[in-house]
């Protein structure tokens, strides 16, 4: 009966499970890794930006955005819309086109290949550049689609079907007829680099050929009507929209003029300008001559710089009239569009912004307003203007501190347009967000950025600076790269992406935010600690700091990393925002590795490799520190940035470690058979050596240690008010982990609020639990007699959680990297533990508490959330440990993207795809954060139904897309940048060097997977 009973539990369990968890890759968030191609549509009203690993993705009104990935893992080099279509046509640098479609199903839109890819042939024999594409042109009518190629030849292609019209191919020597001899006989025509429609007339198409000569030809009569003789290299062309002048552009950064009249066959241009001369220039790549009502014509080139003194510069130039600036980006340029107000029948273009994509970032310029300033986009955010280095997310934020947040961004953000964002293509059809969220990164610049995460798009909200709070080797250069207003040329630096920092030290590791009283704490780099504080003015303050020595004297340690950051002496101006008054700087300057912030009790507490402690900001005073160095790490005294030597010892001692458990794990041999044994075993390990497989597949769980290097080094640290030294009263604690396996606890003595300014918190020490197997310390939460994690300080005083349960007796959760184990308090006894690492190998790397609710009752749980170095997340039971779901999330190569991983708390994640983007994960089955949306497309694509491809939907759509994106983490790739948690705690621990080395050898091997069908997919948005 036993039996049966529990069975029928399990079937109920599974049931739940189903209504509770539910895995899925949602939105991508921030910008789009590698770009290399831009389109845009007009009538849609959507731009499309290509990539170099294959990936599509539209953009329209904030919200609206649809994603599809190309079978072969290609450069994206040129997207064309075909006219009232609803469909696109890319072009990928293995010469092979591909049609998109928009289509309608159910209600939304999605993005879909058609099943037809094509690529040129040319004849038997033929060389590759007769039939190489380097020019398309869809033709207004939207039948044909006209490709130029290498050898000059133009193809005519039929539409949808893509074949070949022969009879309408345009060769070279069709064209050469009508060039006068004098002219044929100097130089070839080169390969096609420009086709343009005539905008007054269809049947005429505007053809460039890189060595100079512009041909308008007829489609009908199948000749060229007129010849533009240009001298130099051609880049592109341009024709204006009343036909009556093409704007060709060169390769000695020249323009030139040329009109357009029946009289004249063979004009000789208006005007042959360098904009940047007379000295040499580089390429104008592209130019575009935008008319105005008001007579006066934009003049909008890309390039075109002298080459001498600012060829290394990337610039987009903007003249109309006198006016005259320089758009200076700090990346590479990709392209640009002009959005502009007139229509297709109207005479004028009338310019209303300017959208530039560049390498890193996507920036829109108003043409309207006077000084042409930026409009601030919606979406695809720099997140990378400064490296990324951690992360924190904070749910349900209140609505008044949500106010202030915008209040303080609007008044830093003065310098935007106030123009709507200019791409205003489809509708947003989702329900709006059923919460407030804020993603706050921290970058190596030394700042805080504020996102709003509630929503597909990921807005910048405010940004907080630490810089201003000490003494650093920008304050000298600050003006050095300003540029006077009659400098020429009239260069403007815009955009935010800056990668470089004048001092690494700045950088932010750990951010913690409490959200019901507006303090916010961050550690950073150089051992800083920062308590600040929301404040709607600007202020004048003089920050208060105090040096804390972890060491406390010890004998015979002396820390060899950089010095820490000097504070400034007197007071400094904060803008309205959060405002620093207190540093705490831990001596020595270790990276902060741990810190929380308890608003209620005015207490922060932080962690290093060397110790933790506890500092009152209320009284600015220190309350406790404890130094948690073992004698033997000496790793923990070299710092960031001077550890290669102790490479090679913790590569050394894996190797044998990793011997020792595979000849432990076999069964002793007998003595007939130990000469053959012994053989195996050395080829074995020499096999193992020289391939590197070094993943702890099915391992037991081995003790480490206690003289492994970093087991001081302080992981995670907790406040709660709890039973700690006896089951009859409970009261403020604090609980520290370490790398080593150790958990200390301490009892605070809080002064009521009435003496709080006058007494002193006291902290003694309470207990200190050593794990048996010594694994680091990852996670400690406490439970209260109901087996519910305890609330975040003052969220019960805000009626927005229940009072813990404090009758019962509370359970210790303890995460390691390897198990979980759950104590009874006060007497700390076992209760309940689960192995993860026996199991398969996998060691933790991140943990959370989320709730996850039932997505069609009145039903809600806290659990467990997991994420190991293998990229696998677990949901794990509370209080019993039972695990519920595995899902696999990220690939285990991907170490950066595992460790810049964060959970919300209603079951969510992110984690970097790469230095620029978010991936936005849900495990709920309830709670799903997905684009929804329409846009207008043709009556034949609608109520289309997608093509469904066995095992792939969009989670797996995404996970490909995050696979082609080749982002290796800067720990690998850049020793010398690598600063902060992230680096830090990659070679705190043997294992994770490993894995690197390994996914770096296992990469150059791997095959590509077998191709797959990419279907379109709903997205569904999650508030049902």
């Amino acid at each position: 009966m036993k039996r049966f009973r529990r069975h029928g539990q399990d079937l109920q369990r599974d049931k739940l499970r189903h209504e509770l968890f539910q895995f899925n890759k949602t939105v991508e968030h921030g910008f789009t890794h590698q770009p290399s191609a831009l389109g845009y549509n007009s009538t849609l009203g959507l731009m499309a930006i290509g990539t170099r690993s294959g990936a599509l993705k539209l953009y329209g009104t904030p919200g609206v955005e649809f994603m599809g990935l190309h079978e072969e893992n290609n450069s994206v080099i040129q997207i064309h819309f075909l006219p009232e279509q609803g469909q696109l046509i890319t072009l990928l640098d293995d010469n092979s086109l591909h049609l998109w479609s928009l289509k309608q199903h159910e209600g939304l839109t999605i993005l879909e290949e058609e099943e037809k890819e094509f690529k040129l042939k040319g004849q038997p024999g033929a060389p590759p550049s007769v039939t190489s594409v380097t020019a398309a042109l869809p033709h207004s009518s939207g039948e044909v689609l006209y490709l130029g190629t290498e050898s000059g030849t133009i193809f005519v292609l039929e539409l949808p079907t893509c074949q070949v019209v022969e009879d309408k191919t345009v060769s070279p020597e069709e064209v050469l007829q009508r060039v006068p001899e004098e002219y044929k006989n100097r130089r070839s025509l080169g390969l096609v680099e420009a086709l343009k429609e005539h905008p007054r007339n269809p049947n005429q198409i505007l053809i460039g050929y890189n060595r100079g000569l512009i041909v308008l030809y007829d489609l009908q009569g199948c000749q060229a009507t007129h010849c533009f003789m240009g001298s130099q290299h051609l880049e592109n062309l341009y024709c204006q929209k009343d036909g009556r002048q093409i704007i060709s552009c060169h390769s000695d950064g020249s323009y030139c003029q040329w009109p357009v009249s029946s009289d004249n066959r063979q004009p000789e241009p208006l005007e042959n300008k360098v904009p940047y001369g007379p000295f040499p220039c580089k390429a104008i790549t592209k130019i575009q001559w935008l008319i105005t009502k008001h007579g006066t014509p934009f003049v909008v080139f890309q390039g075109g710089m002298p080459r001498a003194s600012y060829g290394d510069r990337h610039s987009i130039t903007v003249i109309h009239g006198s006016k005259q600036v320089a758009f200076d980006f700090t990346s590479r340029l990709i392209d640009f569009i002009v959005i502009c107000d007139g229509g297709p029948e109207s005479e004028y273009d009338d310019p209303r912004a300017l959208i530039v994509l560049a390498e890193e970032e996507l920036v829109g310029i108003d043409l309207k307003t006077d000084g042409w300033p930026m409009i601030q986009a919606p979406y695809l955010a720099s997140l990378h203007c400064s490296a990324i280095t951690c992360s924190h997310h904070v749910s349900s934020i209140p609505l008044k501190l949500w106010e202030r947040i915008i209040s303080a961004g609007n008044k830093q953000n003065t310098q935007y347009s106030k123009m709507r964002w200019p791409i205003s293509g489809g509708k947003n059809v989702a329900p709006d967000p059923p919460q407030r969220d804020l993603l706050l990164t921290g970058h190596e610049d030394g700042t805080v950025r504020f996102w709003d995460a509630s929503g597909v798009c990921l807005r910048s909200l405010y940004k907080v600076s630490t810089s201003g709070v000490f003494h650093t080797d920008a304050d000298h250069n600050d003006n050095m790269n300003q540029v006077g207003e009659e400098e020429w040329p009239p260069l403007r630096k815009i955009g935010c992406f800056d990668p470089y920092s004048d001092d690494p030290r700045l950088g932010i590791q750990k951010i913690h935010l409490c959200k019901y009283s507006g303090f916010l704490a961050v550690g950073g780099t150089a051992g800083q600690v920062l308590v600040m504080e929301l404040n709607d003015e600007a202020a004048d303050l003089m920050v208060d700091g105090m040096i804390v020595d972890l060491l406390q004297d010890q004998p015979g340690f002396r820390w060899k990393g950089h010095e820490r950051l000097n504070r400034k002496d007197e007071s400094v101006i904060f803008p309205p925002g959060f405002q620093p008054f207190v540093v705490v700087q831990c001596e020595p300057p270790a990276v902060i590795t741990s810190l929380v912030l308890h608003s209620e009790w005015k207490l922060v507490a932080f962690g290093t490799s060397h110790g933790f402690g506890i500092f009152d900001y209320q009284q600015k005073q220190q309350i406790l520190l404890r130094c948690t160095l073992n004698p033997t790490d000496q790793l923990a005294l070299e710092g960031p940035l001077s550890r290669v030597k102790s490479i090679k010892k913790s590569l050394r001692q894996s190797f044998r470690r990793i011997r020792r458990s595979r000849v432990s794990g076999r069964k002793p041999p007998t003595s007939s058979s130990a000469s053959k044994v012994d053989d195996a075993n050395a080829r074995f390990d020499q096999d193992a050596l020289h391939e590197m497989e070094l993943a702890p597949v099915q391992r037991k769980i081995e003790a480490r240690s206690a003289d492994d290097s970093f087991t001081g080094f302080v992981r995670t640290l907790y406040f709660a008010d709890t039973y700690l030294k006896d089951g009859s009263h409970y009261g403020p604690s604090l609980w520290a982990g370490t790398n080593g396996g150790c958990i200390y606890a301490y009892s605070l003595r809080i002064p009521s609020v009435e003496r709080r300014m006058e007494e002193t918190v006291f902290a003694e020490p309470a207990k200190e639990i050593q794990l048996m197997h010594r694994a680091p310390v990852v996670g400690i939460f406490i439970l209260d007699g109901r087996g519910i994690p305890l609330p975040e300080p003052l969220e019960v005083a805000h009626d927005l959680s229940k009072s813990p349960e404090m009758h019962g007796s509370h359970h210790l959760l303890v995460v390691s990297e390897e198990q979980f184990k759950i104590f009874t308090l006060p007497k700390v006894s076992t209760k309940v533990k689960l192995k993860l690492t026996a199991l398969d190998g996998s060691r933790v790397r991140k943990v959370s508490i989320s709730n996850f609710s039932s997505r069609t009752e009145e039903y809600s749980e806290s659990d467990l959330v997991v994420l190991t170095n293998l990229g696998d997340i677990h949901i794990v039971s509370l209080p019993l440990l039972r695990p519920q779901q595995r899902f696999s999330c990220i690939r285990k190569e991907d170490v950066s993207g595992i460790a810049s991983c964060v959970f919300t708390r209603y079951g969510q994640g992110f984690y970097l795809i790469s230095p620029s983007e978010f991936e936005r994960f849900s495990l709920s089955a309830k709670w799903v954060v997905e684009p929804q949306c329409v846009a207008e497309v043709p009556e034949g694509n609608r109520n289309s139904r997608p093509r469904q491809i066995k095992g792939m939907n969009r989670t797996a759509l995404k996970s490909r897309a995050s696979e082609r994106s080749g982002w290796m983490s800067r720990e690998v790739v850049d020793g010398e940048r690598k600063t902060g948690k992230m680096m830090e705690h990659a070679l705190l621990n043997d294992e994770v060097i490993l894995q690197e080395i390994q996914c770096t050898l296992e990469g150059s091997r791997q095959e590509r997977n077998s191709k797959k069908k990419i279907a379109g997919h709903r997205l569904t948005n999650g508030a049902e």
